[in-house]
């Protein structure tokens, strides 16, 4: 499991020491509906879900124990609504990448995973396409029928390819961050990547990391920020300009903003 001290300069803190959102034995009622609200978490990646959208019978056979948190999962990924807000308005590549993401918590590794479950649709269309990860091994080991799916690419795991974890932030844009709300949808996070085989180097959630890993955030330290210049679109630009800001903790957000309406490019923030 990733510790606290380092998940919280790299953006995931509240994913680093989670416990699985489990359905035991005699559940409450609050129990039933922890699981209902993660399971909507999880599923739609955290995009907001009216209560008219809501899957009312599939939740009232969880909550008369007539079915599995599995065949929650199922029934919500088979639904329309999860179909008109990741399949219909997403390529191919990226509705299989959030697939991965939602179902087994898990960016894919490769593009031979990619290839696969494009042929998948291809020939049996979206259902089949939805189960295949339901019901593999590699779902079962990790989630089993009454454990909610959660994002366990964040942590070392058995069988898990090392490269899964930098995949991973390619998908996660913060905790808050919603899955459809991403500025470019045209393609997929990782579709050079795969293809390449490569694995791009991580980009925390936010351009504060040593500030908030290092420092703390306290107020009375002063913070270097070091930002490359882009070119101003008249002129070619043969050299990238380095810069540096020292500003104090109150200075730090609005300096920011100036930079970033300049189109700066922010490099990194430590402490002076």
């Amino acid at each position: 499991m990733t510790s606290a001290a380092s998940a919280s300069p790299l953006g995931f803190e509240p994913f680093a020491q989670v416990t699985p959102t489990e359905l035991r034995s005699n559940p409450t009622a609050t129990d039933l509906e922890a699981v209902i609200q993660a399971t909507y978490r999880q599923l739609f990646g955290n995009d907001y879900i009216m209560r008219s959208e809501r899957l009312i019978s599939a939740e009232s056979l969880l909550k008369q124990g007539h079915i599995t948190v599995r065949d929650f999962v199922r029934a919500l990924a088979l639904s329309e609504l999860y179909k008109q807000k990741f399949f219909c308005n997403n390529p191919q590549v990226r509705f299989i990448e959030l697939n991965f993401k939602h179902l087994l918590g898990r960016a894919p590794y490769d593009q031979a995973e990619i290839s696969e479950h494009v042929d998948l649709y291809v020939q049996q269309g979206y259902e089949a396409e939805i189960n295949s990860y339901l019901d593999t091994a590699e779902y079962r080991e990790n989630f089993g029928q009454q454990i909610v799916p959660y994002y366990r690419g964040f942590t070392t795991q058995r069988n898990q390819k090392t490269v899964g974890f930098v995949r991973m932030f390619q998908l996660y844009r913060g905790y808050a961050s919603s899955d459809r709300a991403r500025v470019n949808n045209k393609k997929g996070c990782l579709t050079t990547d795969l293809a390449l085989n490569t694995a791009t180097p991580l980009r925390t959630a936010s351009f504060g990391k040593e500030l908030q890993g290092a420092t703390g955030g306290k107020r009375e330290k002063l913070y270097r920020i070091r930002v490359a210049q882009s070119a101003s679109g008249r002129t070619p630009q043969i050299r990238r300009s380095v810069q540096e800001y020292v500003v104090s903790y109150e200075q730090l957000s609005p300096t920011l903003q100036r930079l970033n309406q300049r189109g700066s490019r922010i490099v990194n923030i430590t402490s002076a």
